[in-house]
């Protein structure tokens, strides 16, 4: 599985830069981030609901991935040497 991942870095960048940055004006992941972190990211100061946590969980996988993806290139690099 490990491998799988590490040779999918061209999907997991492509899905972080589509899904991920998704609605291109200002992205659902951003909105999110600074609504988590506590700022006033949307309307009032209402409590994340369950469906604005699958949201972030949504568009913030890809990243994930696109993250897990690079530091296995990254680390099997150094492990050569």
């Amino acid at each position: 599985m490990k491998e799988s991942i590490k040779k999918s870095w061209l999907l997991f960048l492509v899905a972080s830069l589509s899904l991920g940055l998704a609605p291109f004006k200002e992205p659902h992941i951003w909105g999110k981030l600074k609504w988590i972190a506590g700022g006033n990211a949307f309307s009032g100061n209402e409590a994340m609901k369950l469906m604005d946590w699958f949201d972030t969980f949504l568009h913030g996988t890809p990243w994930i991935f696109f993250l897990i993806s690079t530091a296995l290139h990254i680390f099997s690099k150094f492990s050569k040497s």
